[in-house]
């Protein structure tokens, strides 16, 4: 039988193959008393699942050092490490056996139900979604205990084109599985900003998470279409609907070779301006898919990553041989760091600061001037780097003087220490502020005369002009970067700073969407910054625009008032 099935598309693209289902993640436990005297042995059972289970993390870990597994594995397994011996989880777990007289497999569950309860009470949506880490290493321990494999290999049958299916999948069990090359896989629950979505990115697979049933609708063997792009995975599909998506999949895989061809083709509009094709990345392991879509320097390096799903802070050393390892393998190239960006979504772990609304709280240039030494770690590490190359330092969530001036004191502060130890830096790097405020919007002659250049965050520009908490589904659809005052104020921004002759560059998500790109060109833009898989599909728009014939009909749009004529306009900018 042939049916649909409608969720998040978590990472682009189109795979056809075969289901593999993973162990359910919902195991069956029931509950039965223990008599008085097994009590004892009961826990001994518990503790040897805990023991198979850090034995299975220990080998897994050994994989990361051996370069099987991507980097980002590392954090993830350090996290889901500490989560099996938090005594939160296997002393209170001890306790509920000893108190109760139950079985391991039911005091565990009951324990977990609590950890999740107190998950679910806080605030902040990055915490709040690390409770699935819970549910995974519990899980294993489950697993443990009632004897079910870890991993389940698919089929010789279908070895190669298999599409892993799951109620949900942590990091340590798709490195179990990557060896096998899974072309894509699909899970009930998960979110955009889940670790399965991050994990998804890294492999740059189609993926689709928050399916709900779909573990318990699919079986072994169906054949399945999965739809990163629209979120649909298609069951048992017919023949006439297989031949279509082989098509689209054909298709996209003849653009994309085509534009492989651009790799080494300069951006450059018909009329012969040149523009700058900037990178995003969040880690030094980004750097190979940097250099494969021909990127021109990084824009965007969110330095938040190396503090993230980790129980100690990075020290210096360790920021400075990220830093250096970035800058020396662009041999040359402008690499922009963003000190942290810490706060809302991305919180230190075991962070204490609880908000009512995360976004508007103690986050980015606000949490590091608050947090000076950690802030003067950071700032060392990056001026240190600089003399292996060209960096310049970006300030995020500025907005106002005081905080430029602040952050030019720590700066100095930070060189001062070095030139103390004698140790070379860039004397003359480049200082620059984020504008994703609308006040710092507002303020941009002032910041102007203090910041070497700009670059816009639309993504929060957005969220905080219109007051929408991007996060929140009660209102995420009312997130419109078409909003005629969204348009008006990039506008003014990228003019405001071209009077000034400032550098701008736009590094939001609008910077990789082509339905932007002409606009932004027509209003003077000539510096892009995105994720690297978005580069080329952007240069291909730049090198058939020719700014004369954009500029009347951009303008245009920056007048308009209307959301549904914006629309129209662009669609005809675009044609």
């Amino acid at each position: 039988m042939s049916f649909i099935l409608h969720g998040i598309g978590v990472s682009s693209g189109i795979a056809i193959g075969h289901a593999h289902l993973t162990a359910p993640a919902a195991l069956e436990v029931v509950h039965y008393l223990i008599p008085k005297n097994q009590v004892s042995k009961e826990i001994k059972r518990l503790n040897q699942a805990f023991e198979t289970v850090q034995k299975e993390f220990e080998a897994l870990h050994a994989s990361t050092k051996s370069g099987i597994a991507l980097p980002e594995f590392s954090a993830f397994l350090e996290l889901h490490h500490m989560i099996l011996n938090d005594p939160t989880l296997t002393d209170a777990t001890r306790d509920i056996i000893a108190q109760n007289h139950c079985n391991a497999e039911w005091a565990l569950a009951q324990q977990k139900n609590a950890l999740l309860t107190q998950f679910e009470a806080i605030d902040d949506t990055y915490l709040r979604e690390r409770k699935t880490d819970v549910e995974q290493v519990v899980e294993r321990i489950l697993k443990a205990l009632l004897g079910h494999p870890g991993y389940r290999p698919p089929s010789a049958k279908h070895l190669g084109d298999h599409i892993l299916v799951a109620h949900d999948l942590s990091p340590a069990d798709i490195m179990q599985y990557k060896p096998h090359q899974f072309i894509a896989f699909l899970t009930d629950i998960g979110s955009l900003t889940s670790h399965t979505a991050i994990v998804a990115r890294s492999l740059n697979i189609p993926s689709v998470v928050a399916l709900h049933y779909a573990h318990q609708l699919i079986l072994e063997g169906d054949t399945l279409i999965v739809d990163g792009n629209q979120g649909v995975i298609i069951v048992n599909p017919d023949k006439y609907v297989l031949d279509e998506y082989r098509l689209r999949q054909s298709q996209l895989e003849l653009e994309k070779q085509k534009l492989q061809r651009l790799k080494s083709v300069k951006a450059v509009t018909l009329d012969g301006t040149k523009i700058d094709l900037h990178a995003n990345i969040e880690l030094p392991s980004d750097l190979e898919q940097v250099k494969e879509s021909g990127a021109t320097g990084i824009g965007l390096f969110r330095s938040e990553f190396l503090f993230l799903n980790r129980d100690n802070l990075p020290d210096e050393e360790e920021q400075f041989e990220a830093y250096r390892t970035v800058v020396t393998q662009m041999n040359g190239m402008p690499v922009t760091i963003r000190t942290f960006d810490l706060g809302a979504d991305k919180n230190l772990k075991h962070s204490s600061q609880i908000a009512a609304n995360p976004a508007l709280g103690l986050r980015a240039i606000r949490l590091s001037l608050s947090e000076p030494q950690m802030f003067h770690t950071q700032l060392r590490a990056i001026l240190r780097a600089s003399k292996y190359g060209q960096i310049k330092i970006l300030i995020p969530m500025l907005s106002n003087v005081a905080e430029i001036n602040q952050t030019m004191h720590l700066i100095e502060h930070a060189k001062h220490t070095l030139r103390d130890e004698n140790i070379d830096y860039d004397e003359h790097i480049q200082i620059g502020g984020m504008i994703e405020i609308p006040a710092a919007a507002l303020s941009l002659e002032i910041f102007l005369q203090k910041l070497d250049f700009l670059s816009i965050g639309t993504n929060d520009l957005i969220q905080y002009t219109l007051a929408i908490d991007r996060v929140d589904d009660n209102v995420a659809h009312l997130y419109d970067p078409f909003h005629p005052a969204i348009i008006w104020l990039i506008s003014r921004i990228i003019q405001t700073a071209n009077r000034a002759k400032k550098p701008v560059s736009i590094c939001g998500e609008m910077a990789g969407d082509t339905q932007f790109t002409r606009l932004l060109l027509g209003i003077g833009l000539t510096q892009f910054s995105m994720y690297p898989a978005q580069l080329l599909n952007i240069k291909n728009h730049i090198l058939q625009s020719n700014l004369p014939d954009i500029w009347p009909l951009a303008h245009k749009i920056i007048r308009t008032s209307s959301p549904e004529k914006i629309h129209t306009l662009l669609t005809k900018l675009n044609s």
